[in-house]
């Protein structure tokens, strides 16, 4: 049995080969199909095999995991002893995962299925552009308020409103320059319209999908965000893991006698995280108990607390509902579709 750290770039893999007994032994290979053979033809199936997480690692991992008995996809956010060595080297990082795994020391990351992959992949793509429409309606919004004129922002947000811009009010070379911002956020809006339609239709396939839509606040494009985050949720033994995992837990600073709790940790998924604050938000208009949760908690800590506190319990009636594959008939007052038990108590 042999561990193997493998520096995956784009073109080539450095590979370190660690011995149960400390040897180790190194070599470069290309990403051909010659060299590939080679490689997944010099592997045991009791070999292990850590990789970092980067573009390419999934396609790597699938085509040597038939080849050995587990491959570790490694989250680089969390392994930091490669970024911060003193001699970054491709054998250094290839040897330091070689060596972390054979004490099963490395941090995994969650592989997702192919499925899952190209779903989140649209998402994410999605996510860029509407950032992209955003930046240029700020920017025809900017060029009225130099000019003294009063626009809200939200009217730039259809299409009769980007048509109603009165040019006149412009000299030639802002009209030009709105123009052509209008021709490109026009251009984006039909392709997100594109992509909505991709995603829901994808997004409903997914087990899961319809639990989380019966959940007010929870819409088709956030339900498939929220779906390609989670993966299984069986891989969570709590919704306090599955928080962890968001990145919506205070950090926790202990020496001694002395225990500090700071603001959340915000690691793991961005998009998911915006994602579950933005259904929070919808989902406190719908539900009393949330609403009333959110309050409380208000009046005390102030807003942005409370919908971070918020977020978390709606993200373990999420878990809950994944968890036990229900369905809201009455989300409101939290009834299920087969039985209309309220969720929180037993038949």
């Amino acid at each position: 049995m042999s561990f193997i750290g493998v520096d995956l770039h784009q073109n080539s893999i450095t590979v370190c080969r660690r011995e149960p007994d400390g040897a180790q032994s190194f070599e470069t290979l290309t990403l051909s199909a010659a060299d590939m053979e080679r490689f997944c033809l010099s592997l045991d199936a009791d070999d292990e095999v850590a990789i970092e997480a980067t573009g390419n690692s999934a396609w790597f991992r699938d085509q040597v995991l038939p080849c050995v008995g587990r491959v570790v996809v490694v989250n680089p956010s969390q392994f930091k002893v490669i970024r911060k060595s003193v001699k970054k080297t491709d054998r250094n990082d290839a040897a330091a995962l070689a060596l972390f795994l054979s004490k099963d020391m490395l941090p995994e990351t969650r592989a997702r299925t192919q499925d899952q992959s190209e779903l989140a992949s649209l998402t994410h793509t999605r996510d860029v552009l509407v950032k992209q429409r955003t930046r240029l309606l700020n920017k025809i919004h900017a060029l009225h308020v130099r000019k003294g004129l009063k626009l809200k922002k939200e009217s730039l947000g259809s299409k009769r409103g980007l048509a109603a811009i009165d040019l006149d009010l412009f000299s030639r070379c802002e009209v030009i320059e709105i123009e052509v911002l209008r021709e490109q956020a026009l251009s984006l809006s039909a392709s997100l319209a594109h992509l909505d339609r991709e995603i829901e239709g994808v997004a409903a396939t997914f087990d899961g999908y319809e639990g989380l839509t019966s959940i007010k606040g929870v819409g088709p494009r956030s339900a498939a965000v929220l779906l390609t985050a989670i993966g299984n949720v069986h891989d969570f033994a709590s919704a306090d893991k599955l928080a962890a995992y968001f990145g919506i837990v205070p950090r926790v600073r202990q020496s001694n006698e002395t225990d500090h709790r700071g603001r959340i940790t915000k690691q793991g998924n961005r998009l998911a995280r915006t994602t579950l604050v933005q259904c929070t938000l919808s989902a406190i208009r719908y539900s009393p108990y949330l609403k009333g949760y959110h309050n409380r908690i208000r009046e005390r800590r102030g807003f942005g607390k409370a919908i971070i506190a918020t977020a978390r319990k709606l993200l373990t009636i999420i878990y809950d509902t994944l968890k036990n594959g229900w369905v809201f008939n009455d989300f409101t007052q939290f009834q299920r579709r087969e039985d209309l038990i309220p969720a929180g108590q037993s038949s």
